[in-house]
């Protein structure tokens, strides 16, 4: 994954935050790490329910690193999304079953030909009422995997927001070669795996 624009200005309204911010009634956040943020913003992005998605950085030791930073893989932190949901219309264990399916979560510290650290596979939790759901679709994939799945499951800690331009980064490059030949095919897969998940246009 290359890019070479800079920003450090947070985007989509999500704040830096951890385990136990407080959500509105009708919201819930889940926090994934699956690769390139790019490949998962993109796809989460289309599905119904969700409110909003903010690729970040979290569950490292750095305060509010780079994307230089976290690539050298020296900070701890993955590269993740933030998922703000409607649990009315989009269940956890839906969201889960998405993010299982559109990257291998046998690979450890790596997604195809991104490799380090900050590839990991991983699930960041806000509550602890999330775990029992995070584990039954964990189970789900384990069994599916040959139990071969090395995804992490950790209270979220230390997120910190992207910079601006990682942010809708395939709607706003589709053309770039990353988005084309990598993020484009995990999104046709979604489309064509997880038809009645797929947000409205008009909602989108």
């Amino acid at each position: 994954m290359t890019a070479t624009t800079t920003s450090s200005s947070p985007a989509n309204g999500l704040n830096p935050g951890g385990p136990g911010v407080a959500r509105p009634a009708k919201e819930d956040l889940i926090t994934l790490g699956g690769g390139c943020f790019w490949c998962t913003e993109a796809v989460f992005l289309r599905v119904k329910g969700v409110l909003g998605v903010e690729s970040g950085y979290t569950n490292g030791a750095a305060q509010n690193p780079s994307y230089e930073q976290v690539c050298s893989g020296n900070t701890g932190h993955a590269e993740v999304v933030r998922v703000r949901f409607d649990p009315s219309q989009v269940s956890l264990s839906d969201l889960l079953q998405v993010f299982f399916t559109i990257h291998d979560p046998t690979t450890l510290n790596r997604q195809g030909a991104d490799v380090g650290t900050q590839y990991r596979s991983g699930i960041y939790y806000q509550r602890t009422d999330q775990l029992a759901d995070i584990r039954q679709v964990m189970d789900e994939a384990n069994r599916a995997h040959g139990g071969k799945v090395v995804t992490e499951v950790q209270p979220e800690q230390n997120y910190w927001p992207a910079e601006a331009y990682h942010q809708r980064y395939f709607e706003n490059h589709p053309e770039q070669g990353y988005c084309a030949f990598v993020v484009a095919p995990k999104v046709d897969k979604f489309m064509l795996r997880f038809k009645a998940l797929i947000k409205d246009e008009a909602s989108a």
